[in-house]
């Protein structure tokens, strides 16, 4: 199946909202809602300088947002590198094993190298399949434990 990937802009949010609504439906177990604070969030985020550090690319199936990887750049001067960090990939349930995440990742990889990241740090979610689908990635080696600190 072909997918096209497109980068996640202000004017494709409403795509996003149906994805998200729509993954909702799919599996309930989110944990939040896509509700108007989410909405308001989402918004401000594209007029906020912070997030030029953000890497959100959507696939499209036809006229509908399937999936969405988003990653935010690393800058460390601890060794001068630039890395990314891997925060979200999501396919839909019912377009999962099409190559909508392999086309995502391909595709975020590719911009990240452009942009001159040596590096795609990303925390692996426990599910069974999304533990196969990191496991297939190329040139990807699991390592070290991931922390969530609340700040």
């Amino acid at each position: 199946m072909e997918f096209r990937i497109e980068p996640y802009t202000q004017e494709r949010i409403g795509d996003v909202l149906a994805f998200e609504r729509q993954l909702r439906r799919e599996e309930d177990f989110w944990g939040w809602e896509i509700d108007s604070a989410y909405e308001e969030a989402v918004r401000k985020s594209f007029e906020d300088r912070r997030f030029d550090a953000a890497v959100s690319l959507l696939a499209y199936d036809g006229d509908r947002v399937v999936g969405r990887i988003d990653a935010s750049l690393i800058f460390s001067h601890f060794d001068g590198s630039v890395k990314a960090y891997l925060d979200w990939i999501c396919v839909l349930k019912n377009s999962r094993h099409g190559g909508a995440a392999q086309a995502l990742m391909n595709t975020l990889r590719a911009r990240l190298r452009d942009m001159g990241v040596s590096c795609l740090v990303g925390l692996m979610a426990q599910n069974e399949e999304a533990q196969r689908f990191y496991r297939s990635l190329e040139n990807a080696l699991i390592r070290d434990e991931g922390i969530w600190i609340d700040l």
